[in-house]
């Protein structure tokens, strides 16, 4: 773990899919882990540790050991799990490739970025076709769109997904006296994995502005699918109900 950063863990896709892979293991595959040596670790991994063991059984937990950057201390319980030539020479063994590679490349699978040449492009789905409307921000550029509630009890709803890049979303407004306020503040974020969706109540008349904000891109302009509507206030509870004279009616 001598690589890994809060920037890596803070991506929610990832820290997700993490705590995802945790939860079906021990759901379903309980008893195939001996244990686990995580080495080299920095301290903000002790941080997100401290989140992700939350999820996991104390029995699992205990099968997991980590160690920070000191070999000293690590590499004599790993000598004891395993011989000296069967560990990687990067990582204190003995080990080498045929070539000389400390590395092992060809016995143990290798972590880093997934070239290009293997993305796959994810297909839009045809409904974002046909209900939602289709808009392009421009690099360096701002697309804000209003939404008038005119009275208490509306509730604005958002749906939207962008294709191949995150955006930033948020959303203000502006109420009967001209005063602006800040409802979500403006933020990246990964709608090209995962369609956003979201409501928020509207507690009085207003004007909501929602924004999606391509101003941090100088290169990407970038192609956004988004459904965002004010809904009617619910009817009275009392015009709901329906009687068991009216059902027989």
């Amino acid at each position: 773990m001598s690589d890994f950063s809060m920037k890596q863990y803070a991506w929610r896709p990832a820290a997700e899919l993490v705590l995802c892979m945790l939860q079906m293991y021990e759901a379903n595959y309980p008893e195939i882990l001996k244990n686990c040596y995580v080495i080299n670790a920095p301290k903000v991994f002790t941080l997100a540790w401290r989140v992700v063991k939350k999820f996991l059984h104390e029995y699992t937990i205990s099968k997991i050991h980590l160690y920070r950057a000191e070999p000293a201390k690590w590499r004599p319980i790993l000598l004891e799990q395993m011989e000296e030539d069967m560990w990687p020479a990067s990582m204190g063994g003995a080990g080498r490739d045929p070539d000389g590679n400390p590395r092992c490349l060809t016995k143990i699978p290798q972590i880093g970025k997934v070239p290009k040449s293997m993305y796959m492009k994810k297909p839009i789905d045809k409904s974002l076709e046909e209900n939602y409307t289709q808009a392009c921000v421009k690099k360096g550029e701002k697309l804000s769109l209003d939404f008038i509630a005119p009275q208490e009890g509306y509730f604005l709803k958002w749906c939207f997904q962008s294709v191949g890049h995150d955006i930033k979303f948020g959303i203000s407004c502006k109420d009967m006296n001209g005063k602006c306020h800040q409802i979500i503040p403006i933020h990246r974020v990964s709608s090209h994995l995962n369609e956003e969706v979201g409501v928020l109540e509207c507690p009085a008349p207003a004007t909501y502005t929602v924004t999606f904000d391509n101003t941090y891109s100088i290169l990407r302009n970038k192609s956004l699918h988004y459904n965002i509507s004010v809904g009617l206030p619910l009817p009275d509870a009392k015009d709901m109900v329906i009687s068991a004279d009216d059902n027989n009616q």
